[in-house]
């Protein structure tokens, strides 16, 4: 089953609060399952499971966002979306995506947030292998329960090595519309604008986002602009140099020293990596 065909059974637009949590058994009994996207996009809509999720970037780029921050799940990263948390889900442009979904009893502590973990290759071969058993077949067989045991011990064990791939967000509206002015302007956003955007001085823009976010305005944009690197560096045919200039920075050494920092390896490494996650 893929995440079109979710879609077309209502997800992407629920319209109330009972329809926002998804069977993906359908009905069925199964303790674990798996689950295939490839698509050229997609916006889930706000929903959650009862069932927890991990959910891999094959290729592409996913983005995930909850009520307490956005994530970028860039490719060979793994989301982690427990059971009950509201989230919604966007699949960028040549995304293809494995997802395992796991009963509680298999993993009974999921916790309540999101993650981003970074997945081994003993990982991402077993969810791979997990398609073999979609999460909407009828029954669990000994066989498929000793083998999702075994990933959801993995899994676990990820859990404690999570990747800083995301960004806060807040209930604040002057500080939610600062970030988000400032998401959308990346190339070439300043304080002032920001500030003038959302009717503010620079002076109270600043302490806001301390007191609201425990971070400066220019740490979030750094960090903004980073996350989006790594999102464009993982589409073909993306160069860096268009993607120091598409993120705000004049100079492509800098971009360079910037993305090293942020990523642990520098930009070209990246994207060599993140097209060889796609073959």
């Amino acid at each position: 089953m893929t995440v079109s065909a979710l879609s077309a059974k209502g997800l992407a637009e629920p319209a109330n609060m009972s329809e926002r949590v998804i069977d993906l058994r359908r009905g069925g009994r199964a303790l674990a399952g798996s689950y295939l996207y490839e698509g050229d996009g997609l916006i889930t809509g706000w929903h959650s499971h009862d069932v927890h999720q991990i959910e891999y970037a094959i290729g592409g780029v996913v983005e995930v966002e909850t009520a307490s921050g956005h994530y970028l799940v860039p490719p060979q990263q793994a989301a982690w979306l427990p059971m009950g948390l509201e989230h919604q889900a966007t699949m960028n442009a040549d995304v293809r995506t494995v997802a395992v979904m796991f009963d509680s009893a298999l993993i009974p502590d999921g916790g309540d947030r999101a993650r981003i973990l970074a997945v081994s290759p003993l990982l991402r071969e077993m969810m791979i292998y997990a398609l073999r058993w979609p999460i909407e077949r009828a029954h669990s067989d000994p066989v498929s329960d000793a083998f999702f045991q075994t990933l959801g011990n993995l899994v676990i064990e990820a859990l404690d090595h999570e990747a800083p791939l995301s960004l806060p967000s807040s209930e604040h509206p002057i500080v939610a519309a600062a970030m988000t002015y400032t998401k959308e302007h990346l190339q070439s956003v300043t304080a002032e604008e920001v500030s003038r955007a959302v009717s503010v001085s620079e002076r109270t823009l600043r302490r806001l986002f301390s007191d609201e976010l425990g971070l400066s305005w220019r740490t979030y944009l750094l960090h903004a602009r980073m996350l989006r690197a790594m999102a464009l560096l993982a589409a073909p045919g993306q160069s860096v140099q268009e993607t120091s200039t598409a993120v705000g920075f004049d100079s492509l050494s800098s971009f360079t020293r910037a993305f090293t920092q942020f990523c642990g390896e520098t930009p070209s490494a990246y994207r060599r990596r993140a097209a060889t996650s796609m073959v």
